[in-house]
């Protein structure tokens, strides 16, 4: 099965995959690693910052029509999105060592503003933006 995925990946061209926010690889689970006393973030915990994450975003685009990170233009992230300078430092390293497109470059912007602010966060920071990077599409 693995050849078949890798072989309509293929048939997908960048730019489509470029119009895809966010890519996360599943990977089965073994049994060894299922272990029920590890406490993971309740379902009520993860509903509370994301609620807390939407009103920031709300309150932040009030005078817009914009309603939520996904939905900026390029100007509108210049415009909302504040990256601390060690943040900015990694994504001019990612755009020159990943090939990352202009919409490619947004894009990621938009997601790690999103992880910002479901970590109650003013500004971009480097982990925001390093975390952003690793939803990008995986070369093979």
């Amino acid at each position: 099965m693995p050849g078949a995925i890798i072989k309509y990946r293929k048939r997908l061209s960048g730019p489509l995959l470029d119009r895809i926010d966010l890519h996360v690889d599943v990977p089965p689970v073994k049994e060894e690693s299922l272990d029920l006393t590890t406490k993971a973030e309740s379902s009520t915990r993860v509903r509370e910052r994301v609620s807390r994450a939407r009103v920031r975003q709300l309150r932040r685009f009030k005078n817009s029509r914009v309603k939520t990170n996904g939905e900026m233009s390029s100007a509108q992230v210049k415009s909302y999105c504040q990256l601390t300078s060690s943040s900015q430092n990694l994504l001019k390293q990612a755009i020159s060592k990943l090939s990352i497109s202009a919409r490619s470059y947004f894009k990621v912007i938009k997601v790690a503003q999103t992880i910002a602010d479901l970590n109650g966060k003013d500004k971009i920071e480097v982990s925001d933006i390093a975390e952003a990077l690793q939803y990008r599409a995986k070369e093979d």
